[in-house]
């Protein structure tokens, strides 16, 4: 049939439930040929997808790990559409007990993705079970208790778990070495933005220039999350000004309302900067002392701000505290030796 034909045409996925799909999620490709950038990561996946397919059986488990927007959550639905199975998401702090846990391996089928994000906040009682679940694809769970209390072993299909955490550091030994394979997602380069920010205004039938698409990949903190947040706002922005194209220059201003700067320091990033080089003079300061005087979460700033900041070469962390590192200074335009107090 020519509709078949045109829809075959256009990308070669299947897309599962696509007229489901919210505007976020039809962002999200769906195939290896669409997915832009972490190539390393995405060389792994072919191999053990490919051999999976040859076998006939169930994708071996993967752990997924970088910081937040980087996409994992999109890995899951891709490795699912690639194999040909659901895809079960669920996240750490969701799963409180065991029963939980249970509940939701019982209910997979032959050769499913249970996706679990931040896995590191599962609870240690309950991650012990993920071992016998991940390597014998059973689970011991206790019935009733005290004197009536028995152990029945439930028998689970041979399933994909697939992890996602933030801070791989705080997964326990024996489950980290349950997993075949460990990847790690980096920061986008500008030039692999460029292109997510382009096929992104396609999807969502935004007419975008290559320079607007530049402009919102170099302030994008490396991150396609943000990078698709900046266009929607982008969109909106023209739409209020009267502007069917979105050129470098109508980018540039939406950007400029969000106090986004070109090197993509948002409002907090340079308060931070400006705190440590004026109050604190540049010296090494603590993170709940500098959290107090930017007046923020000292987890916000250690999980959301620093990351970019350390990678970027505008902070530095010290066993004496955050420290400002060269290229601060230059943003800045102040020279270490002539920091001043605020209001002197």
């Amino acid at each position: 049939m020519p509709g078949k034909k045109e829809k075959s045409a256009e990308s070669p996925c299947v897309a599962l439930n696509q007229h489901n799909r919210t505007e976020e999620n039809q962002l999200r490709p769906l195939c290896f040929s669409d997915f832009v950038g972490q190539a390393k990561t995405i060389e792994r996946l072919k191999i053990m997808v490919g051999a999976a397919k040859k076998r006939g059986d169930a994708l071996n488990h993967i752990l997924l790990s970088g910081p937040p927007g980087l996409g994992k959550t999109t890995l899951a639905h891709l490795l699912g559409n690639e194999m040909g199975v659901s895809v079960h998401v669920t996240s750490g702090p969701v799963i409180e007990k065991a029963a939980d846990l249970a509940g939701l391996l019982t209910n997979l089928s032959e050769k499913d993705i249970l996706f679990i994000d931040e896995m590191h906040r599962i609870p240690k009682s309950v991650e012990e079970y993920l071992f016998s679940a991940m390597e014998d694809f059973c689970i011991d769970v206790m019935i009733d208790q005290g004197p009536n209390a028995r152990s029945v072993r439930l028998t689970l299909p041979r399933f994909t778990l697939l992890g996602a955490t933030t801070r791989s550091g705080l997964l326990s030994a024996p489950l980290r070495s349950r997993f075949t394979l460990q990847t790690r997602l980096d920061y986008y380069s500008k030039e692999e933005l460029q292109a997510i920010v382009l096929r992104s205004s396609k999807l969502l039938k935004v007419h975008m220039e290559e320079g607007g698409a530049l402009e919102i990949a170099s302030r994008s903190r490396g991150t396609p999350r943000i990078a698709n947040n900046l266009i929607a706002f982008a969109r909106d922005f023209a739409q209020q000004k009267g502007c069917s194209v979105l050129t470098k220059e109508i980018v540039h201003q939406a950007l400029s309302v969000l106090d986004i700067d070109e090197n993509g320091l948002d409002e907090l990033d340079k308060r931070i900067l400006y705190v440590l080089a004026h109050q604190f003079r540049g010296k090494p300061t603590g993170l709940r002392t500098l959290s107090i005087a930017v007046g923020e979460e000292p987890d916000t700033l250690s999980e959301v701000h620093e990351p970019f900041l350390i990678q970027e070469g505008y902070l530095q962390r010290t066993p004496q505290g955050r420290q400002l590192a060269p290229r601060a200074w230059e943003v800045l335009k102040l020279h270490p030796k002539e920091q001043t107090w605020f209001g002197g």
